[in-house]
């Protein structure tokens, strides 16, 4: 029988360390050609948007999508797994929590790799659902000591960096300015719903690594282009998914400015295709568009410790 697992069944199962393992792992799958990936796709309506994401890990054995609707009322997702080999439904998901700790996850992965190693303050745009799990990820891939914080929204500010120093056992504190946050900073994050760039490219200093998770459509820009050329390493989930939604990348590839041979899979890093940093003082950057694959992988991992825990609803389905 098939499994319905709750956003409070997932809350218990899922750990930052269980979804740094299954983005990985699909990231490793799609560069190894064992694994499918179909870039989001929407359908609109006037106050309703649905939004899908399907894919496959066949070396895994699942197959599924991510469906969610987004509306002034708030955004719903479920995530709907099925046997690679039978093609039988193995679970259904609710995926608020787990996607936001899967989009968290794919920064720290990417900070694993191209981030330098002995990097130990970051600094984050951002304060929102979204923001807390880049800054627990981070915590965890990095050996941080320091993150920096900075929000339009002023009042949450506090109340979210006194929350994610419980959480990660790391000082999160609130920057002043966007300034303030990217000088001094080894590793920045872009965690928001901009329309224009959040900072100047000047402030950048030579080795930071910058994770770009915010502009996932044309009308969202968080880096501007002259922060874009003073990177040495542009690197994404996959090219397909970048060349149909990267915000930040798009005006640069409609002028010619950026050609799609140059910009790197993230999983071309992680098995050797691809150097990643070559030296510590290179600006590198990843844009994080988000696949199904990553969140098939991540949900396959909470299920699995949903069955071995006894979690979970039998859905009546032959």
């Amino acid at each position: 029988m098939a499994l319905f697992l709750s956003e409070n069944d997932v809350k218990k199962l899922l750990t930052v360390e269980m979804a740094l393992e299954g983005v990985e792992s699909a990231h490793r799958d799609l560069a190894l050609g064992q694994a499918l990936d179909t870039p989001r796709a929407r359908s609109r309506l006037p106050q309703t948007v649905l939004h899908i994401l399907q894919g496959a890990l066949p070396a895994q054995g699942v197959l599924g999508y991510k469906a969610y609707t987004s509306n002034r009322s708030g955004n719903r997702f479920l995530v709907h797994l099925f046997d690679a080999a039978s093609g039988q439904l193995r679970a259904v998901i609710e995926a608020d929590y787990l996607g936001m700790i899967r989009t968290g996850a794919t920064s720290g992965l990417a900070a694993r790799w191209l981030a330098r190693p002995d990097s130990t303050v970051a600094g984050v745009f951002g304060a929102g659902w979204q923001a807390e799990g880049h800054v627990r990820a981070i915590c965890a891939a990095l050996p941080l000591e320091r993150v920096k914080v900075f929000s339009r929204k002023a009042d949450k500010l506090q109340a979210f960096c006194q929350r994610m120093s419980e959480a990660t056992g790391v000082a999160v504190e609130p920057a002043a300015s966007a300034e303030e946050l990217v000088r001094g900073s080894d590793l920045l994050g872009t965690v928001t719903t901009a329309a224009q760039p959040l900072f100047e490219a000047e402030w950048l200093e030579p080795g930071t690594h910058i994770n770009a998770a915010g502009s996932n459509a044309l009308i969202r820009q968080e880096l501007s282009e002259a922060a874009l050329k003073r990177c040495d390493l542009i690197t994404v989930d996959a090219v397909p998914t970048a060349l149909a939604e990267a915000g930040d990348l798009l005006p640069l590839l409609e002028k010619g400015r950026l050609h799609p041979r140059q910009m790197v899979e993230l999983g071309d890093v992680i098995i050797g295709r691809h150097p990643g940093r070559t030296d510590a003082g290179q600006i590198t950057v990843f844009e994080s568009q988000g696949m199904a694959i990553q969140d098939l992988a991540v949900a396959l991992r909470v299920l699995a410790a949903a069955e071995a825990q006894g979690l979970g609803v039998e859905i009546p389905l032959r």
